[in-house]
């Protein structure tokens, strides 16, 4: 763990999608001198078995740093409900602000039950996602902290740490609507890293 550069922030409940977007946030949240308390559910990521991957990579990274990770319920069929009637919606639409709500609510009702009063989530640190939907989504609850992990060369940071660690990088983002498809319209999961 590196020294913390700024005051004492406190605890912040950290959603996290995986191990590789949480590398470089975690490490940036502790040199802010935040208390990460690592939070996974994603009920999104279909099949379980990648959520179970997913997990583990995650476990991997609150390793280095001695952080303890709570997991969530794994509910893909509540998910689906939540979703119902976007399914069609391409990449970035209508249903990825949905699953986004989906995850961020997850966390806060966590946060509060803990008594932690901050949350946040490491989707921001992703090229593919745009921070600012994240952010108008956040705002919805009360605690949600805008950070944009993408920032002070986030994202670059995570795939350089991901490849030191030899982290599993994921080619989707976790539901199967967003399953890279083949040229016969197939979905296809492959484990060569995003």
């Amino acid at each position: 763990m590196s020294p913390k550069s700024e005051p004492d922030k406190g605890k912040i409940l950290v959603h996290c999608c995986c191990g590789p977007c949480a590398t470089s946030s975690i490490q940036r949240l502790l040199d802010e001198g935040y208390e990460p308390v690592l939070c996974f559910g994603n009920s999104n990521i279909w099949p379980k078995e990648e959520n179970d991957k997913r997990y583990g990579e995650l476990l991997k990274v609150a390793a280095l740093h001695n952080l303890e990770v709570i997991r969530l319920n794994y509910d893909h069929e509540v998910w689906r409900a939540f979703v119902k009637g976007l399914e069609n919606e391409p990449e970035h639409g209508a249903r990825c602000l949905r699953c986004f709500e989906y995850n961020l609510k997850e966390a806060w009702v966590e946060a509060k039950a803990l008594g932690i009063g901050k949350f946040t989530t490491t989707l921001t640190v992703s090229r593919f996602k745009e921070s600012e939907s994240i952010f108008k989504v956040g705002d919805a609850f009360e605690g949600f902290e805008r950070i944009d992990f993408k920032k002070k060369d986030g994202f670059a940071k995570s795939v350089e740490l991901s490849k030191e660690l030899g982290l599993y990088r994921q080619q989707y983002c976790g539901c199967e609507f967003s399953l890279p498809k083949t040229g016969d319209g197939m979905h296809v999961q492959n484990e060569t890293g995003r």
